[in-house]
């Protein structure tokens, strides 16, 4: 039915381009996710991958149509590049003994994990992402990225197999291929890895690939602290002035938490760190540092 339901579209299946869905869900309804929300039901079985890419071809026949990798074709394509690569690489769920990951001396802070998973990190988008998760067992890939990011070589520097656990809990689609290969990508150890130093804002604006809603929806919804705070501040509250945090009932430090880090700070001090543990391993080294 939602295969049906998603392929009646023809105007949205030929436009689809994964990079350009919102990471916060439809407009007006934040709960509701901006893709097929299919990825489940390819998990348990309930729909044959093969199905799915012949309901597409069928629709897409004939007209103009987005390409792989971005389209919905290569969402599947994608899919079983993973599968391939969980088959043919030996370890592929683990640091040690992996030859598709860099060895990266990560940290063990227990205590910023379980504010990460808990969506307690002190910066709304990221806090929002995981009490979605946590909630619905559902989050956009682009939401995936930036919660990953911040979890490993963004912001917290813990080892990406704990954030891999903590999806492998949570996660309606979580898929053990998948899940591993999207991991070693995001935390930047990979060869098939995006440069270690483009790291995403956990504060993203209007011109972020993460492609968030600036009118706070999506927060609001998830973390109800700031159902009150203006959209301004929405996704740094700590610089609303105490007045407006007292309309708004949310005092940052008491009602809401402080950010667990300084965002720039530790973006910096890690990607030295990074930088530094590559040292004479393939891929190391690289220009400037960028952000998403």
């Amino acid at each position: 039915r939602r295969l049906a339901s998603v392929c009646a579209d023809a105007e949205y299946v030929c436009n689809f381009e994964k990079p350009k869905t919102a990471s916060t869900g439809r407009q007006g309804k934040p709960w509701e996710p901006s893709t097929t929300g299919l990825s489940p039901y390819f998990k348990f079985g309930c729909l044959s991958v093969r199905t799915a890419w012949h309901a597409i071809a069928r629709c897409i026949q004939g007209r103009k149509h987005t390409q792989p990798p971005q389209s919905l074709h290569g969402q599947i394509l994608f899919r079983d590049m993973f599968y391939l690569l969980g088959a043919a690489v030996p370890n592929f769920d683990k640091a040690e003994g992996n030859p598709m990951c860099k060895v990266i001396p990560w940290g063990e802070d227990k205590d910023a994990l379980r504010a990460w998973e808990e969506g307690r990190t002190g910066y709304p988008f990221i806090d929002a992402l995981m009490r979605q998760l946590r909630t619905t067992g559902f989050m956009h890939h682009l939401g995936r990225h930036a919660v990953a990011c911040f979890l490993t070589r963004g912001d917290l520097w813990q080892h990406w197999t704990a954030g891999r656990d903590v999806f492998d809990k949570y996660l309606l689609d979580a898929d053990w291929a998948m899940n591993n290969g999207n991991w070693l990508w995001l935390a930047g150890v990979a060869p098939f890895s995006s440069p270690y130093f483009r790291v995403y804002d956990p504060c993203p604006g209007p011109r972020s690939s993460l492609n968030a809603e600036q009118a706070g929806d999506f927060v609001r919804h998830f973390v109800p602290e700031l159902k009150d705070m203006p959209a301004k501040y929405i996704y740094q509250p700590w610089k609303a002035p105490l007045e407006v945090q007292r309309r708004a009932k949310c005092i940052v430090g008491t009602d809401y938490p402080s950010p667990i880090v300084d965002h720039a700070v530790a973006r910096e001090a890690n990607l030295a760190r990074f930088k530094a543990a590559l040292g004479g391993q393939p891929g190391g080294g690289g220009p400037g540092p960028g952000e998403g």
